[in-house]
């Protein structure tokens, strides 16, 4: 088995991850520091240690949802003191990480798991599985305006992927949008609007390719049925 494919499964975060572990020299087997990421190992023979812990394989996979709330964010510890989504699901059992993240002010459906390579198909752009997003944004939005979002916005003389946008309900004060990426920048969608000069209300993501967040209460999470679990079986 491949060096980053063992470390992927074995809980320690995506594929992206652990291979950044492996180029900064903190991987050990059998007592050699590897660089390789093609580095083949006997995983029932071979000792790994990763910054001194030796690691294993996990026989369990879990796959769950979380409606993440505003207020809290996706890494495991803050030095700012701040809550996580780890807060959220103290009984889950295990080493475990999102598939992707929100930014503190948004909201909505997170993966979190301990399957790396499903982590790393979920997340390269290869792969394209769209996620959607609904925004609220103050205000009305012009057809042109949600054009350029769908051509691409030009950020600092970069243009940034295209996006599908339908505008689902105009208010007196307030636009609610449905926006679909396949890609995932950092704050993309909060860029994607200041690009254009509208300022957003609320951000949710609702779905990640064929999983929907559904009715899940805010603060909640619940493991994936059957029927998602084959979904994602399949990338």
């Amino acid at each position: 088995m491949r060096i980053n494919k063992f470390l992927a499964q074995s809980g320690l975060g995506s594929r992206r991850k652990v291979e950044d572990l492996i180029l900064a020299g903190k991987v050990k087997v059998n007592g050699k520091v590897i660089e390789q990421l093609a580095y083949q190992i006997n995983e029932k023979k071979d000792k790994v240690f990763v910054d001194g812990k030796e690691i294993k394989l996990v026989n369990d996979f879990v796959y769950l949802k979380l409606n993440k709330p505003k207020g809290y964010i996706c890494s495991a510890k803050d030095e700012k003191g701040r809550k996580t989504i780890y807060d959220l699901i103290p009984d889950a059992k295990g080493r475990l990480f999102s598939i992707g993240r929100l930014d503190y002010n948004t909201e909505g459906l997170i993966l979190i798991t301990n399957d790396g390579n499903l982590a790393y198909k979920l997340t390269h752009p290869t792969y394209e599985i769209e996620k959607e997003y609904i925004v609220v944004i103050e205000g009305k939005i012009k057809e042109s305006e949600c054009a350029v979002l769908r051509a691409g916005v030009i950020e600092n003389g970069v243009r940034m992927p295209e996006a599908k946008v339908d505008v689902i309900e105009v208010l007196k004060d307030k636009t609610r949008l449905s926006v679909r990426i396949d890609e995932g920048q950092n704050r993309q969608i909060r860029r994607m609007f200041d690009c254009i000069g509208k300022t957003i209300i609320l951000l949710k993501r609702v779905r990640i390719g064929e999983i929907k967040l559904g009715g899940l209460v805010r603060g909640k999470y619940k493991e994936l049925n059957n029927e998602e679990l084959l979904y994602l079986s399949k990338i």
